[in-house]
C-alpha cells in the first residue's frame, strides 16, 4: 500500500517549484491532491496535468491565501467534494523586497506578512476546525526557511514572516496535540526554484553562494517532496512541534570564521 493511500492533501502554491514538487511525490504515493496556485494560471495548468499524470483524483483552484474570505470559500468547497482533507501543505510565500526596514514603505511589509504569515495561520486555522468537527487526525506541514532562524539584511519583511511561522508552528503543536493533529515545519535552504531563478539560470551567482553550503550545492525540490512525504505519512505520527532543516549544512557553517 502506497503511503498516502485514501489521502487528500491540499498544497498551497503547488504550481511550480517546492509545492509542486510536494504534490508530485504525494501523487505517487497514492493521495488525492488539490493543487493551489494564485496568479499564473497556465503554468498552474500544466502542474495539473502533471500531477493528474501519476493517478488519484486531483483538483485545481485558484487560492489567493492572504485573503481569509478567499481561503474559507475555497477550502469549505474542496472539503466538501473530496469529503475531507488530511494533510495540509502550507507552502504559498513571497520572497523578502530586498529593502532595509527604514526604507521599507507599509505596503511593501504587508504584503509579505500577509501572504506567508497569514496565509499560514488562515489555511491552518481552517484546516484544524475541520479536522475537529470530524473527530479526525492530521498533518499540517508549514514550508518555512532557514530565514525562521537566521537573518539577512534587506530582507526583514520575510525574516520577521518565517520567524512568525515557527513559533505559530509550535503553539500550533501544543494546541492541536490533544486531536492527533501533528504540525511541522520544514526549512529550506538555497533550493532550485523560480524563488531563487539567478541561481538557476546563472552558474556563477548558484556557485558563489553554494561555497557556504558544506554540502558543496543547492538543493533540489524533490528532496523536499522526501521529506515532506514522511512528514505527511503515518510513520510521522510521533512528530510535532519542529522545524526539519534542509541546507545542506548552510545553517551552521554561518559563524564559521567570526
Amino acid at each position: 500500500m502506497k503511503k498516502l493511500e485514501n489521502k487528500t492533501a491540499l498544497v498551497t502554491g503547488s504550481d511550480s517549484g517546492i509545492g509542486l514538487a510536494i504534490a508530485l511525490e504525494f501523487a505517487k504515493n497514492g493521495a488525492n491532491v488539490i493543487v493551489c496556485y494564485h496568479s499564473k494560471e497556465e503554468r498552474a495548468k500544466d502542474a495539473f496535468e502533471e500531477v493528474k499524470s501519476l493517478g488519484g483524483k486531483v483538483k485545481l483552484i485558484n487560492l489567493d491565501v492572504s485573503s481569509e474570505k478567499d481561503v474559507e470559500k475555497k477550502l469549505d468547497q474542496v472539503i466538501k467534494e473530496f469529503s475531507g482533507i488530511d494533510i495540509l501543505v502550507n507552502n504559498s510565500g513571497v520572497n523578502g523586497s530586498g529593502i532595509p526596514i527604514d526604507e521599507m514603505d507599509t505596503k511593501t511589509f504587508d504584503i509579505t506578512i500577509r501572504t506567508n504569515l497569514y496565509g499560514t495561520f488562515f489555511c491552518s486555522r481552517k484546516f484544524i476546525q475541520h479536522r475537529k468537527s470530524e473527530g479526525k487526525p492530521g498533518k499540517i506541514i508549514n514550508i518555512s526557511s532557514v530565514h525562521e532562524e537566521i537573518t539577512a539584511p534587506g530582507n526583514g519583511d520575510y525574516n520577521a514572516s518565517k520567524a512568525g511561522i515557527r513559533n505559530l508552528m509550535r503553539t500550533l503543536a501544543l494546541e492541536v496535540a490533544p486531536f492527533g493533529i501533528n504540525v511541522n515545519n520544514i526549512a529550506p535552504g538555497m533550493i532550485l526554484t523560480p524563488m531563487n531563478q539567478k541561481a538557476v539560470d546563472d552558474d556563477k551567482v548558484r556557485k558563489k553562494a553554494e561555497k557556504n553550503i558544506p554540502l558543496g550545492r543547492a538543493g533540489r525540490p524533490e528532496e523536499i517532496g522526501y521529506l515532506a512525504l514522511f512528514l505527511a505519512s503515518d510513520e510521522a505520527d510521533y512528530v510535532t512541534g519542529s522545524t526539519y532543516v534542509m541546507d545542506g549544512g548552510l545553517m551552521i557553517n554561518i559563524g564559521q570564521g567570526a
